[in-house]
């Protein structure tokens, strides 16, 4: 093998990782997969000297990989002034209980730090916070490195850190729970729900939960954030009135980024007088056997990746 060959096989092993640095920073796929694959023509178009140069290739890479992530976040801030209603990370969805994926991303949801609601509060740092706090608090990189990406000192880049830390200690995501338990929450929500046993889904809902949609006009959802069992209670009381009666019987569960969630398949034209239904993830989080948090992401931008989740 030449020299290009060789350094390809070594950027394979890392891989994993850069694409769990560069979602982690970014919350959006397009993004992390373009950050990594930026980072491996920019090593593969040097020289062999400059290579020769480089002490360790992954920590290279992984510098690399943060610098376009923080530009993407920065820029992300102005993107985002347009974008219609709230704004959550791109699902990783996976089927349920098939055989370990090859796909890096697949890979990345076992981490705790890249659950959905670690990452709807990791969004809401700032890009140096954000950069910080990851590479620091889940990657280990030194903060004399952060603070070179960063361009700041060390000491600023180890006050972005602790900034962004502080805030996801105040946010106070729950902790992934065990899949049975996930199940057990989530079969008695949606049977409650589908009999109309509105008590028995009050049961399961924290009075002060959740739900956040993201659509970006593109899909229909809630554009505010909804908070209350009872506004929820209503919300998808509401849906149920509206769509034909079995276009919920139609989701599948699904893993959304390692959490049990659900895929909702898309009806495209309306049927027996009902509107059309666009497909939707959903994701929840758990806290003391309650639901605190619900996620709908129905921006079909953000779907783009799923063909058959569930199968």
């Amino acid at each position: 093998m030449n020299a290009l060959d060789v350094l390809a096989d070594e950027f394979a092993t890392h891989r994993s990782h850069l694409v769990a640095v560069a979602y982690r920073l970014t919350g959006t796929v397009s993004d992390a997969e373009d950050a990594v694959q930026e980072s491996w023509l920019r090593i593969a178009g040097l020289t062999d000297a400059q290579r020769a140069a480089i002490i360790d290739h992954r920590a290279w890479l992984t510098t690399v990989v943060s610098r376009i992530c923080l530009d993407r976040l920065r820029s992300a801030a102005v993107r985002r002034e347009q974008y219609v209603g709230e704004w959550l990370p791109e699902p990783i969805v996976t089927p349920i209980g098939n055989a370990p994926s090859p796909d890096p991303l697949e890979a990345a949801v076992l981490d705790d730090g890249i659950r959905l609601a670690a990452m709807v509060v990791l969004d809401k740092l700032t890009p140096e916070q954000r950069v910080a706090f990851v590479l620091h608090d889940a990657f280990s990189v030194p903060f004399a490195e952060i603070g070179e990406i960063l361009g700041c000192s060390a000491a600023a880049a180890r006050q972005h850190g602790s900034r962004g830390r502080r805030a996801l200690a105040d946010a106070d995501p729950p902790p992934r729970v065990a899949l049975a338990e996930q199940q057990a929450i989530l079969e008695k929500f949606t049977v409650a729900l589908l009999s109309g046993d509105i008590r028995a889904v009050a049961e399961v809902l924290h009075p002060d939960v959740v739900l956040i949609g993201d659509s970006n006009g593109k899909a229909r959802t809630t554009r505010q954030i909804m908070v209350g069992a009872d506004k929820v209670i209503r919300f998808f009381q509401g849906l149920l009135r509206k769509y034909q009666p079995d276009a919920f019987d139609r989701s599948s569960p699904v893993l959304v980024n390692g959490d049990l969630g659900f895929y909702i398949p898309a009806v495209p034209e309306p049927t027996a007088g009902f509107p059309p239904v666009d497909a939707h993830v959903d994701a929840v989080s758990i806290r003391d056997g309650k639901i605190v948090a619900i996620y709908d992401i129905a921006n079909p931008d953000k779907l783009t990746r799923l063909t058959n989740p569930a199968s």
